[in-house]
């Protein structure tokens, strides 16, 4: 049975979107932006502001509205079509203080067939932790289990392919995807 790897935030829910619609842009009103305009992520240029900024409002919306969060529902038929036929673990990265609040989050929507919950901690300022991994790449590497890495942000694709893990990207505005989101769910199929 593979073992699937997947990442959280914009390949289980839509936390992007979410947040530049219930967080950001409510106090920004004076930069209209969509979600298609993301086109990085970290999505500094198309929001106008600086690295401290975008992950202080990120941060406060994990903290604030996170549990609102519904799954994607292209997700969410595809566990329930096919979850059980793999084994799946959730490897994301998320800053430590709200691991708890993702890993709940994972749980509560995703827990009859993701039993399994690792992080990468994204750094914070002030925040002093061992290294034991400093991407998904060398937490893959270490753990040695998991067969297809499903992620939102190409680089993660591309070292995960390098880890020897097959990957699939989940189409989002900052990587260029083309295609639908089903599509990309249809591909785990295809291996």
């Amino acid at each position: 049975m593979l073992t699937i790897a997947w990442d959280v935030d914009d390949v289980l829910n839509d936390l992007m979107r979410m947040w530049l619609a219930k967080e950001w842009l409510p106090n920004h009103p004076h930069h209209p932006l969509s979600y298609d305009d993301l086109r990085a992520n970290p999505p500094l240029e198309p929001i106008g502001s600086n690295l401290d900024e975008y992950l202080c409002s990120l941060d406060r919306f994990r903290h604030s509205r996170y549990a609102e969060l519904e799954p994607l529902p292209e997700a969410k038929a595809w566990f329930d079509r096919h979850g059980d036929s793999y084994r799946h673990v959730a490897l994301t990265a998320v800053p430590l203080r709200a691991a708890p609040i993702s890993a709940a989050w994972v749980l509560r929507h995703f827990g009859r067939w993701i039993r399994s919950f690792h992080f990468v901690p994204s750094r914070r300022a002030g925040e002093s932790l061992p290294p034991y991994d400093a991407n998904k790449q060398e937490f893959l590497r270490w753990w040695g289990k998991a067969d297809v890495l499903v992620d939102d942000l190409p680089s993660n694709v591309e070292s995960a392919r390098q880890a020897g893990v097959k990957a699939i990207l989940i189409p989002r505005p900052w990587n260029g995807k083309a295609g639908a989101l089903g599509e990309a769910f249809q591909e785990l199929e295809n291996l």
